[in-house]
């Protein structure tokens, strides 16, 4: 009895899919065994000893390494996994999505019901006394790992960290990270310490010592809305500093000197009362995280462009740069 021959349509699907599957290892693997190029300049997190958790934010991967096999909790933020081929050992996936509500306009905020945040934090893993170690793909991401950290320290844990050089600084060490099966017991306690809301942000645009930075890229400060954004421009009286412009192109850190005297050219200073936004709180989450660090009083306006731009303009201004010229933007 002869078999009945494969349609050449099915054969091509799978030699196709064949290829793409190892064309995702060998991505991987060059991700993983290519050796990160280090800036010749001081390291952001360089530290003579090992650091204290509450006030620090943001760890080298040698630091996060030892955190880790001490029995932290490892969350990968990245989001785009390639199926798990570039999975670090004992990690656990954690999209920022899932702890806001699906409504557009206030996606970036964080869900209300504590309950339910426990409920999920838990089921990650994450208990009340073990650190907590995020990182993500810093080169090419949205500054995912500072939001899940600027959400942790804003729920209550204090001892949620980040890694400077995320994934690819992490893989080249070899991490052998305990799986963890058992649920967290992470309680909630929320700190206003680092947030902000719409009405708050609203009444404190007149203060003199406000300091607000829009971390979007320069063309949406401008005006371009290429996230959904209800109106166009930027709040009124923000500077724009892109959040990526305190990394290096290998996606570290710059050193914290650097750092600082890039935040003073913008007038930005220990005494600055900081707020951050973005179109989502997402980046502007990160920038909360590493200014955080460096000892800024600062809070991240998690609702950011979503939920601004869907306000009137009459209570809720937008400022639209075009030409090197500044309107305020008028009712549609």
């Amino acid at each position: 009895m002869m078999l009945n021959p494969i349609p050449a349509k099915v054969r091509r699907a799978v030699v196709l899919g064949i290829v793409l599957l190892l064309g995702a290892i060998a991505f991987t693997q060059t991700t993983i065994t290519t050796p990160h190029t280090h800036s010749p300049q001081a390291a952001y997190t360089l530290r003579p000893q090992p650091p204290k958790l509450e006030q620090t934010w943001v760890v080298s991967a040698l630091e996060a390494k030892v955190l880790i096999e001490q029995g932290a909790t490892l969350l990968d933020a990245r989001g785009n996994q390639w199926f798990g081929l570039n999975r670090l050992s004992g990690s656990v996936s954690i999209r920022w999505q899932d702890f806001s509500p699906s409504n557009k306009v206030r996606k970036g905020t964080l869900l209300e019901s504590d309950a339910v945040l426990n409920q999920k934090l838990r089921k990650l893993g994450i208990s009340q006394e073990r650190p907590v170690v995020v990182f993500a793909n810093p080169p090419q991401g949205w500054g995912e790992e500072g939001r899940i950290v600027w959400m942790l320290r804003t729920l209550g844990h204090s001892q949620a960290v980040m890694v400077d050089g995320g994934y690819s600084a992490l893989a080249s060490l070899n991490l052998k990270a305990p799986e963890i099966s058992q649920l967290g017991d992470f309680e909630i306690h929320r700190m206003p310490t680092w947030q902000i809301q719409k009405a708050a942000l609203k009444a404190a645009l007149d203060q003199p010592d406000l300091v607000l930075i829009d971390t979007r890229t320069p063309k949406e400060y401008a005006g371009a809305t290429p996230y959904g954004e209800k109106r166009r421009g930027h709040v009124p009286g923000a500077i724009s500093l892109h959040f990526q412009e305190l990394l290096t192109p290998q996606g570290k850190l710059l050193p914290r000197d650097q750092i600082v005297a890039k935040l003073a050219e913008l007038g930005i200073t220990q005494a600055s009362e900081v707020v951050a936004y973005c179109t989502g709180g997402i980046r502007s989450g990160w920038l909360t995280v590493v200014l955080a660090d460096l000892g800024y009083q600062v809070q991240n306006y998690a609702g950011s462009m979503w939920e601004w731009s869907a306000g009137s303009p009459q209570e809720f201004p937008l400022t639209v740069q075009s030409q090197g010229l500044k309107a305020t933007d008028m009712p549609q």
